[in-house]
Formats: C-alpha cells, structure tokens, sequence
C-alpha cells in the first residue's frame, strides 16, 4: 500500500517551497530525501506522529511557458489528482488575491481534504489578520510561519487525520509491479505485450483515486500479478508529461506501490542521466530490481553487443550489480515469456528469511576470509548478526562500535551474503548496531 500524499499548491511567492523544505528538513523525522530530484526537490518522504507519508512541492514544477494564471491552475489540477491531503498555501502579509481565490475555487470542487495554510505569519500581532481567509471557504485557516518554523504541527496533525485509519489488505500471494523509465522506451509496448503474450488477464481495476489503471493477470504458472501503470492523467496527459520533474514524481509513485519495479532502457539511445536517478530511488527504496533493454530487435549486433552493452550498464549502474538483466522486444516478443519468471523469482528473494545460524556461519566465515578492519588501534569486533526485515532483506549486526564498519567492509560481508543465498534482483541492508 502506497504512502498517503501530501500535495502543496498555491500562486507564487507564498513560500510553499521554504513550509516544503521546512516539514521535509526539520520538523518530521524524514524516511528519505529522494535522491531523483536534486536541483528542483519536489518529492519527499517523511513521518508525523508514527504514520508515514509523501509531500509533493507543486511549486517545483515548471510548466514551461504557460501564462502565469495557467500555471497556478495546471498545478492545483496535479495536487487534486495526486493528493491525498491539499495544503493550500497564503501568504499573510498580502492578504487574499485574486490568485488564491483561483485556487480555492478550484479546490472547492475537489473531493480531497484542503487545509488553509497562511503563511508569513511571524508573529502573534498578524494572527488577527488571518481570519479574513475564512472568505475563500477552505475552512480553518491555520497560522504559520514556514521560515521559523511556526504552527506547521497544527497543520500536520490536521492532514494526519484524513489519512485512512486503516490500510486496505492486501492479498498477500499477489505480486506488484511497475514499468518505469523515460519516455520512448517503450513502456506502453512492453506493457500491451505482456497482457497479450498467452496470460489470462482478471480484471481491469481503478487502482488509486490519481486515475492510474492498475491491471491483474495471471501468467502460465498460475502466479498472481498486479501492474502498476505509471502513465495516467489521460485526459491532460500532454500538459503534464511535457515536464520531466512531473515524470519523475509519478515514477516515484509507482516505486513506492511496487514490490518489484522494472527499470527501462532504450537499447537504440543507450543510457541517460534520467535512467540512474529514477534507478537510484528504486534501488534506495529497498526495491526489487529487473533491468529490461527494450528495442533490441532494432539493434544491429555482432557476437560481443550484448556483452558490450551488458557492460555499460554494469558501468553506469554500479550500485545495481545485483539486479538481472535481460534484453526483449515489445515489437517482436523476444524473450517477454521469461519476464513474469524472473519477476517472481525477485519477489521470492526479497522475500528470502535467513536462520540466525547459518547467517552466522556466513559471518564468521567471512572475518576468516577477511579480518575486521581497525581504526586508531581500535578493531571491530563483530558479535552476533540477525534478520530483522524482509522486502528488502535486512540485517543487524551487532558489533563493539558502530563508527568502526567501514562502507568497504560493509558492503564485504553483503558480498559474501550474497555469494551463500539467493539474492539477486533485490537490495540488502546491513545495520550495524553497538552492543549493549
């Protein structure tokens, strides 16, 4: 189940990104910081009062030339679509404009929760001020100030409680995942002809409110899966896949509701800067991982292309040395039966539970290999080690001082994990944890 969406809007100027950078920096405990969105952030996770949640920055994204009245516009429609919880945001030192009566509007016809958020309110003495905004019929309006941090728990513990008290189940033998990539790979192709390639398709389900259509089917095994489509926003589907911020944010979306994503290359343009930073949230997220190089029908090959572009990847992609790879074609079907294969194969290693015992036996095994490292004249010494998590798999080690496991070390014993289990296609976490 997805993380309940936080979307700011509001006109210009009225410091949606600082409340952004504010709730996302300091006054939550943040999960993740996305790394996909660097210069613009617009994408965050975090957490307020236990419950975890995704806060979209409407302010960072550009909608390229569009009069200033359109943007405003075009972005409220992004927040309704993608929100769970609207915070509509004001600036109490200029009072109502004819722009925030836009937006208002517009989100008066929204079936999603609005909180009013009146920002620039520095002090007690403009807190009189703030009533006049009851005018634009958004309810409350909540004082805050984002450059000191004021009055945004209110607002928080406000969106928390339109959040669902109780997460839908989920059919647990059900496998979810999701195309991502830029656009052209050929992500729709791939997806008609996984449908179309002898499976059994169950139903064709509204997946979320953000008019994203998820659809069921059943491969030749009789394996259940869920396919999460990133495309959506049919209806004004040019305006937003015209910016690549907003790209990014919906395939943020779909790693988050995925068990296992699908990483798209275009095997005629090879790799782009795109390709690692969507890769890399996926790989941070703890996701299972299956690079699919669509187009290879198209490729003119000799004995080593494959191994060549196998190569790059291992380049450019240094971090997913443990996700497969496998080159198809959405036009031909070369090699799409294998597709729900691996994928539950990924799935089943994300899932993979290790028995204390033999992790320890690893672990043991692979100081004798390799001695812990020392730093001042001080070794790390490594205790005991368990699984704590699956999806990804996850394990604690229990050591003298954690400062002493080093990255390189670090990253030794998930080498020698990986070489005595069979974890490919998904990351593992290593935690080191002082004793007590």
């Amino acid at each position: 189940m997805a993380n309940p969406t936080i979307a700011i809007v509001g006109r210009p100027n009225v410091g949606k990104s600082t409340l952004f950078n504010r709730i996302a920096g300091e006054r939550i405990s943040i999960v993740e910081d996305t790394p996909g969105v660097t210069r613009d952030r617009i994408y965050a996770v975090g957490e307020w009062l236990g419950r975890e949640f995704s806060i979209i920055d409407t302010g960072g994204i550009d909608l390229g030339d569009e009069p200033f009245m359109e943007q405003i516009k075009y972005q409220a429609e992004i927040a309704m679509d993608e929100a769970d919880v609207i915070i509509m945001v004001a600036s109490g030192r200029e009072g109502i404009t004819d722009a925030d009566e836009l937006v208002a509007r517009m989100l008066q016809r929204s079936t999603k929760p609005v909180i009013l958020a009146i920002n620039k309110v520095d002090n007690p003495e403009m807190r009189a001020d703030i009533y006049d905004f009851y005018a634009l019929g958004l309810g409350d309006p909540y004082p805050v100030s984002g450059s000191h941090g004021i009055g945004l728990g209110d607002v928080l513990d406000e969106a928390v409680k339109h959040f669902k008290s109780e997460q839908e189940e989920e059919d647990e033998g059900v496998i979810k995942f999701s195309l991502i990539g830029r656009p052209n790979v050929g992500k729709s192709s791939l997806i008609n002809a996984i449908l179309g390639e002898d499976r059994v398709i169950v139903s064709n389900i509204a997946g979320t409110t953000r008019d994203a259509i998820d659809t069921s089917f059943t491969s030749d095994t009789g394996q259940e899966f869920l396919m999460i489509d990133t495309a959506g926003m049919r209806k004004r589907g040019k305006v937003y896949e015209s910016t690549e911020k907003y790209s990014v944010m919906r395939a943020m979306r779909a790693i988050d509701r995925s068990d296992v994503v699908l990483m798209v290359l275009n095997a005629e343009e090879g790799i782009r800067e795109y390709d690692k930073r969507i890769a890399g949230f996926a790989h941070e997220a703890g996701k299972g991982i299956l690079i699919v190089v669509n187009k290879w029908d198209t490729v003119e090959k000799d004995t080593n292309t494959m191994k060549e572009f196998e190569d790059e990847i291992r380049k450019e992609f240094k971090y997913l040395d443990y996700a497969p790879i496998i080159f198809v074609s959405a036009k031909t079907k070369q090699r799409l039966n294998k597709l729900p294969e691996m994928i539950e194969q990924i799935s089943m290693n994300q899932n993979l539970r290790v028995s204390s015992s033999v992790l320890n036996d690893i672990i043991m095994d692979a100081i004798a290999i390799n001695p812990t490292p020392t730093d001042k004249g001080k070794r790390l010494k490594i205790f005991y080690a368990t699984q704590v998590a699956v999806k990804p798999p996850t394990f604690v080690v229990f050591v003298n001082e954690e400062e002493l496991m080093h990255f390189s070390y670090n990253r030794f014993l998930e080498n020698q994990i990986r070489r005595a289990f069979p974890f490919e296609g998904t990351p593992i976490h290593i935690i080191p944890r002082r004793r007590k």
